[in-house]
């Protein structure tokens, strides 16, 4: 997740975006499209290796890679690497001898000579990347991409990465494309000075001291895992852990803190950790990575959704950073970034969009998962207000999908649009039993998936029996806020939406004095008979549904 905190922070960043989407070029192609040179071949496994030197911020290391052929094996294989990184050698073992894999440079993007190991068979193969450089520096993160290279409170090195969007190719070399995902997991061996601690994804399963003052971390994946949530992070951490009574069993919950914020840690992780995961799992279905742990990781940054190693910098406080980003009240009295981002686990990392362009999925349904643990903790009511209160935030510049093919997300109004659009689902399926049950099918259907929108939008289309079409396209591609616009004569009311797509006819819920009634405009005017009388000539509209309502003559 990427986070908005100011207005004139959030302009700035919409108007680069657009910028940038402005000039898509031949490397924006590249980066985002399953091309010929990507599309017959399937990451099966990263053993990424890094060494580094934080006083040069430079680094070295070597991706083990391992992938499958889906299909005719290509001659070229595209790999990506962002400048000023640079791959220094790509080699293939084959029968005890090392083959050396010619490539060329276009830009962020290698092209590598296959055709010396086209024929060696269709059972996966493993070539390895050697790559050095000094990688791009984040300097404002999480809102940019990069390394950080940061000093503690002690003024110890503190370091870690953050490279949602901008891509894991930033640093390391990969198929940098959301989707594929190594299929077998990954593992990430880190060399840092021996004084300080290596923490990354999943189990570690080593730790080896050297004769040179270093030492080696290794972490492993055993699940799907996306490019960009393999991350390291080292400090002087320590640790503390518990289990968690979850519904595969006992998850294996770890904390990692710099030891100076270790008694912060205990209180307020113990606070809101199990309530949480409670919360999600009965909500969303089992946490979809029992074998790799819950973890959460302070990081030199507010936060993110690095898979069974989420990164939290809420300086162990309520809220978002102290602040209710709803303006209800309900937001102040839970950990923000523990809540938000563990939500990910479930919508962005079980459930991973191919394209950026549909990013909605990770973060309208995760904003929606605020609402879900503010029920849980506070009850319906709460919910509602909190959902609503979300509203302030949307700016309906940009629709919410972004461009297919040139890793362009959308607007960042799938945050909370695309959470007020879930919410208004579930007022249409006027059931909350079946809401909870079509958000567990979601995770069940699409379970460690890479899937697009429209594959989402038709399995709640067919979940609901519902007829949705028109309200995604209405709240995801469509900037306007559907206007009900409506007038009373005597008994009888006439009502229309205006400003919509063509062909929005959502029911809505209204009130006219005390009694609530749906009813089902069009964009053409309808009249029906009010069943009650009331003094009350002005219609209100279901606060839950994210419209306006217009009284015309």
């Amino acid at each position: 997740m990427k986070y908005f905190l100011q207005t004139t922070t959030i302009l700035l960043l919409l108007c680069a975006s657009q910028a940038v989407h402005a000039q898509a070029s031949h490397q924006d192609s590249l980066r985002g499209s399953p091309n010929s040179e990507r599309s017959w071949w399937d990451v099966q496994h990263y053993d990424l290796s890094v060494s580094v030197d934080i006083a040069a911020r430079t680094i070295k290391g070597v991706n083990r890679m391992t992938y499958k052929i889906t299909g005719e094996p290509g001659k070229t294989m595209q790999l990506d690497l962002q400048d000023p990184m640079e791959i220094t050698k790509i080699s293939f073992a084959d029968n005890k001898v090392l083959l050396s894999l010619p490539f060329e440079r276009e830009g962020n993007v290698y092209h590598v000579d296959m055709s010396a190991i086209m024929k060696s068979g269709k059972n996966p193969k493993t070539i390895s990347i050697e790559f050095s450089g000094k990688p791009r520096t984040a300097v404002n993160p999480p809102w940019d991409g990069g390394w950080i290279f940061k000093k503690d409170e002690k003024g110890r090195p503190w370091v870690s990465v953050a490279c949602q969007g901008l891509g894991a190719s930033v640093w390391y070399p990969c198929k940098d494309y959301q989707g594929d995902e190594p299929d077998k997991g990954a593992s990430i061996s880190i060399d840092v000075p021996d004084t300080l601690v290596a923490v990354a994804n999943g189990r570690q399963s080593g730790k080896m001291l050297k004769r040179n003052g270093r030492a080696v971390y290794t972490w492993a994946v055993r699940n799907p895992i996306n490019n960009y949530n393999i991350i390291p992070y080292i400090g002087k951490y320590v640790s503390f852990g518990e289990n968690f009574k979850g519904a595969k069993g006992n998850l294996r919950c770890e904390y990692w803190v710099l030891d100076y914020d270790l008694e912060k840690a205990k209180k307020q992780f113990g606070r809101d950790v199990k309530r949480m995961l409670t919360c999600f799992e009965d909500w969303f279905g089992p946490y979809p990575f029992y074998e790799d742990t819950y973890k959460l990781v302070e990081a030199p940054h507010l936060g993110m959704e690095h898979q069974s190693a989420v990164a939290y910098g809420n300086k162990f406080r309520d809220g978002y950073l102290g602040r209710d980003l709803s303006g209800s009240g309900w937001g102040k009295d839970w950990d923000y970034i523990i809540v938000h981002e563990s939500g990910h686990e479930w919508f962005g990392n079980n459930i991973t969009t191919k394209d950026i362009a549909d990013m909605w999925v990770h973060e309208g349904f995760t904003t929606y998962s605020e609402v879900v643990f503010t029920e849980c903790v506070h009850g319906l009511a709460a919910a509602n207000e909190y959902v609503q209160g979300l509203r302030r935030n949307i700016t309906n510049d940009r629709a919410i999908i972004g461009e297919y093919g040139v890793n362009h997300e959308g607007g960042q109004d799938m945050y909370y649009k695309g959470a007020n659009l879930i919410h208004i689902i579930r007022q249409l399926i006027k059931d909350d039993a079946k809401f909870k049950a079509l958000l567990r099918g979601l995770n069940q259907q699409f379970y460690h998936q890479t899937v697009t929108s429209a594959q989402v939008e038709a399995y709640i289309i067919t979940k609901t029996g519902l007829d949705l079409s028109k309200l995604f396209d209405q709240y995801l591609r469509d900037t306007r806020i559907p206007v009900l616009e409506y007038r009373i004569v005597g008994m009888n009311l006439s009502y229309r939406w205006t400003g919509t797509v063509p062909g929005f006819n959502m029911p809505v819920k209204v009130w006219i004095g005390e009694e609530p009634q749906w009813i089902s405009p069009s964009g053409e005017w309808q009249t029906v008979i009010l069943t009650h009388e009331s003094t009350e000539r002005i219609l209100k509209a279901d606060p839950n549904f994210y419209i306006r309502t217009s009284q015309v003559n």
